[in-house]
């Protein structure tokens, strides 16, 4: 589990600003579940996402998405995934690969958490930001994602990475526009 508990770029928990804000969520809280909700709640409630939004700031460390309060799905899961070690509980980053306009091509990867609760083992948690559509709750054991996997190269893929995947970082540190990221999503090839 150390890896999913680590310092690294992108996920530095050990800039002060992400310190402050780890203490303060957990609050007096004693249960993992309970801290990990109101991480997961702070995320998904107080970080816009960039395209929803349209935010010309792109961020990919955590820090960054808590200076700005912006970053898309990736940055978002890169900030619960330091909040949640910050506080000692091991965290990772999940992907899952959608259809960008729910009908077939284009693809491209959506970033969303995995924490593990002692009481439920890995649970994935999706901290993008609800709007009309999108719903995403904190409710172990259930999933409440943001997003199914349903049209046929769609996929939820598989395993919990403690770092973000290098075709993720170099999306969001190559172009400096929401809609140069968005013309841009990265994507992993699924043959089905």
């Amino acid at each position: 589990m150390k890896q999913y508990l680590t310092v690294s770029e992108y996920i530095d928990w050990d800039n002060p600003n992400i310190q402050i804000l780890a203490k303060t969520l957990r609050g007096g809280y004693e249960s993992d579940v309970d801290i990990a909700r109101a991480c997961f709640e702070f995320v998904r409630d107080s970080i816009q996402h960039t395209w929803d939004y349209k935010i010309d700031v792109i961020t990919c460390k955590a820090s960054d998405v808590l200076t700005h309060k912006t970053g898309y799905c990736y940055s978002q899961s890169h900030l619960l995934a330091a909040l949640l070690r910050a506080n000692g509980i091991a965290a990772g980053l999940c992907y899952q690969r959608l259809s960008l306009e729910g009908n077939g091509a284009p693809y491209c990867l959506h970033g969303l958490n995995a924490v593990y609760l002692e009481e439920f083992g890995w649970y994935r948690l999706d901290p993008r930001g609800n709007k009309e559509g999108v719903d995403a709750q904190f409710c172990p054991p259930l999933e409440r994602l943001a997003f199914s996997t349903d049209e046929r190269l769609e996929a939820d893929i598989q395993g919990v990475w403690p770092e973000p995947l290098p075709v993720v970082v170099n999306t969001l540190s190559r172009y400096d526009t929401c809609m140069g990221v968005y013309e841009n999503l990265p994507d992993l090839e699924m043959y089905g």
